[in-house]
Parts: C-alpha cells; structure tokens; sequence
C-alpha cells in the first residue's frame, strides 16, 4: 500500500452505485480469517469489485479454513497467504482489519490517503484448544460471523449460510 493512486471523484466509495470498487481484508497472516472473508465477500459484492486478502506478516495455509469452507460448497483452490507487499494492487477504497495489529498497521499505511479502514474484531480460531471437532467449531463460528457482518456491510441480502 505503498504509492496511492487517484481517488475517484465523490470519495471513497469508488462506484456510482456507493459501494466500494476494491476492498481488501487484512488481518495478522492471511491464513484464517481474511482469506474467509476475501472469499465470503466474493459471493456478495458484484463481480466488478475488487477484493483481495493479505496479512502483515508471512503466514501459512490452515487445513481448517479449507475445510470449514467445503462444508459451504467453497474453496480457495491453488490460493496461498500473502503479505501487504506481496499485493499486485496497492491502493482499495476499503480496507477491512480484523485483527488489533492489522488495524494499527492499516491506520499507519492510510493515514496520508483517502482510503475508508473498518475494523472488525475477529476472534483467532487458531488459539483454540480441544478436540478437532471444537476447534473446527471455533472456525465455523468465524465463517458464519464473517459471513453475517459481510452480508450486513455489503447489503448481501441472500443468505450466505445455510443450516
């Protein structure tokens, strides 16, 4: 995020229709929360919107996430984590932190720029402890909370969970 490009005319929205035109989901590694969050956004916001993931620091791919999103028909194929400066596109209209050290990071990145950054507090399923079945339990609740807050922010009205 580091060289900003033009901000479209009338703000950060980015589109003619309000919504933002590139979001991107930061959180500590890119390996639970915002790669979830990067795909459950993609289910909602029109195909026109740009949405990526990256953490602030290296991370490494969590079976978990891949399996708590093939219980919802989703998958994130060859996808791999990546950092704030692995990102081909360095500039997003919104950027969503979900994690404390992802929030400060983005304040820091944006504050000379016209970029919207929401926070939203996620719990770390990795901390969990206990059989495989409560910690696949902690990801399903991130998922579905994800899945809630990104239906409620984007104006998602289908529902993007189904038990």
């Amino acid at each position: 995020m580091s060289q900003p490009r033009a901000e479209p005319a009338g703000g950060t929205s980015g589109k003619a229709g309000g919504g933002p035109a590139s979001v991107l989901f930061l959180c500590g590694r890119n390996s639970i929360r915002s790669p979830m969050a990067e795909l459950l956004a993609r289910r909602v916001l029109p195909k026109s919107t740009f949405i990526a993931s990256a953490g602030i620091r290296p991370g490494e791919r969590d079976p978990f996430v891949d399996a708590v999103l093939a219980e919802e028909n989703l998958a994130l194929g060859d996808w791999r984590p990546r950092t704030l400066e692995e990102l081909e596109d360095s500039y997003f209209d919104l950027v969503v932190t979900l994690a404390p050290e992802a929030h400060h990071t983005a304040l820091e990145l944006t504050r000379s720029m016209a970029v919207e950054v929401e926070y939203w507090p996620t719990l770390d399923p990795s901390a969990v402890e206990g059989t495989r079945e409560q910690i696949l339990s902690a990801y399903r609740d991130v998922r579905d909370s994800l899945a809630e807050r990104i239906a409620r922010r984007f104006g998602g009205g289908a529902a993007t969970h189904a038990r």
